[in-house]
């Protein structure tokens, strides 16, 4: 089953920033970036059913929602979008913006985004490097300025704009009125350590997300038991007999990767099909290839995934209005 680097598709967008190192080399002649996608090289995307993405944000992102699957259905796409937020870099006082600070009447929505009070009505939360953030369809939510975020999506290109910072792009505003959770929504997720190595960012019926700090000089073999994106944020490793580095991506499917790390050991991102996490994902091994460590016991594992369900979020006292 295929284990492959992917390749990166850069999108210009007038939020985007003109520099994006180290995360491509790829040449954009100074256009602002916002968006570099990464996808498969070897097959149709189709049979793909989540996406990774990093997002550069040097100004804010449009106000938006994201259909559920339900109402996609009525439109012709296979699927609704959640999506999860990993924040990568974030400069002093960057925010996100995530559900209202109040309940909206679907009249009173109306009116907030035909006269643009919907910026006000954004919740915004201060982030720093190593937050993240779950994002369900229906939430009304905005990144803000000056922000890099490793995003894990279901694979699907809608997007309902309520507000656009000034820009002059399209609003979608009966579409956003039948998707939208017109109220408060949770803000920062409430991590939790997997085992040594794993970090939960964000769990849905259909992704998990996780952060991976693996040491240096040390093996492992992850257990890719289904679809699974695995994206370098720093350090070097090798995967089978390919070379990662900051911004590189490998896709696995239902195989078993093995992962050497450097001098600097790595920390990447990983988001697989759900709807849990998995308890065997990563075993390490020693210099023999011989596994070294037990896998989390799964009642463990699954514990885990139980209080992350009902985490609760950082006090609502974070919110900047």
């Amino acid at each position: 089953m295929p284990i492959e680097r992917t390749r990166q598709v850069l999108h210009e967008k007038p939020w985007g920033m003109r520099d994006i190192s180290p995360w491509s080399l790829k040449s954009h002649d100074g256009a602002r970036i916002g968006e570099i996608i990464y996808e498969r090289e070897s097959e149709s995307t189709d049979s793909a059913s989540l996406s990774l993405k990093l997002l550069f944000a040097e100004q804010p992102l449009s106000i938006q929602v994201h259909p559920n699957n339900a109402y996609a259905l009525t439109i012709g796409l296979p699927s609704g979008k959640n999506e999860a937020w990993y924040v990568v870099e974030a400069a002093a006082g960057a925010r996100i913006g995530v559900g209202l600070t109040q309940h909206l009447s679907r009249a009173q929505l109306r009116q907030a985004i035909e006269d643009g009070t919907i910026a006000d009505l954004l919740l915004w939360r201060s982030v720093s490097p190593g937050d993240s953030c779950f994002i369900p369809a229906g939430t009304i939510h905005a990144i803000g300025a000056g922000i890099v975020i490793a995003e894990m999506q279901q694979r699907v290109d809608v997007t309902f704009r309520l507000f656009d910072f000034g820009r002059g792009r399209d609003l979608h505003i009966e579409e956003s009125l039948a998707v939208a959770q017109a109220e408060p929504a949770p803000g920062l997720f409430e991590q939790l350590r997997l085992s040594e190595v794993r970090n939960l960012l964000a769990v849905s019926p259909e992704f998990v997300f996780e952060r991976l700090d693996l040491p240096a000089g040390s093996q492992w073999c992850l257990n890719a038991t289904g679809e699974t994106w695995l994206l370098t944020l720093s350090g070097s490793a090798t995967a089978g007999d390919l070379t990662m580095s900051p911004g590189d991506t490998i896709f696995v499917r239902d195989d078993i990767l093995r992962l050497s790390t450097g001098d600097l050991g790595v920390v990447a991102v990983v988001g697989y099909a759900g709807p849990g996490p998995i308890s065997n994902l990563l075993r390490r091994l020693n210099t023999d290839g011989a596994q070294m460590e037990e896998d989390p016991h799964q009642a463990q594992v699954m514990a885990c995934f139980a209080r992350a369900v009902t985490a609760y979020t950082r006090p609502h006292g974070e919110g900047v209005v």
